[in-house]
């Protein structure tokens, strides 16, 4: 099961989080409050971003980033992806069934 770790800024992530999931990409999507500090057009910025963590399965990876990229505000917007090495088969279930 991948988790898609995005960071957004405030005022795009809670629309970013409900689109994935009304559209299906994503089971659910979990908004962590944080600033960062990053190098950007050759200087050092810092802002209130919101960290979204995001649960899908890896058929679904492939169309989450796609999708992500389109909706995301920034140039260069932050997607990686974490793959679980073990989850509770359940919830693992439960994504399967969550994401199209």
């Amino acid at each position: 099961m991948p988790t898609a770790y995005v960071t957004a800024p405030d005022d795009a992530a809670d629309e970013l989080a409900a689109t994935l999931v009304e559209e299906r990409l994503a089971a659910c999507v979990n908004a962590v409050d944080c600033h960062s500090t990053y190098r950007w057009d050759g200087g050092v910025e810092t802002d209130a971003e919101t960290i979204l963590l995001i649960k899908t399965t890896d058929e679904g990876y492939d169309r989450l980033e796609a999708r992500i990229e389109e909706l995301h505000p920034y140039d260069v917007p932050c997607i990686e992806r974490f793959d679980a090495a073990d989850s509770l088969d359940r919830f693992a279930s439960w994504i399967d069934d969550s994401v199209d």
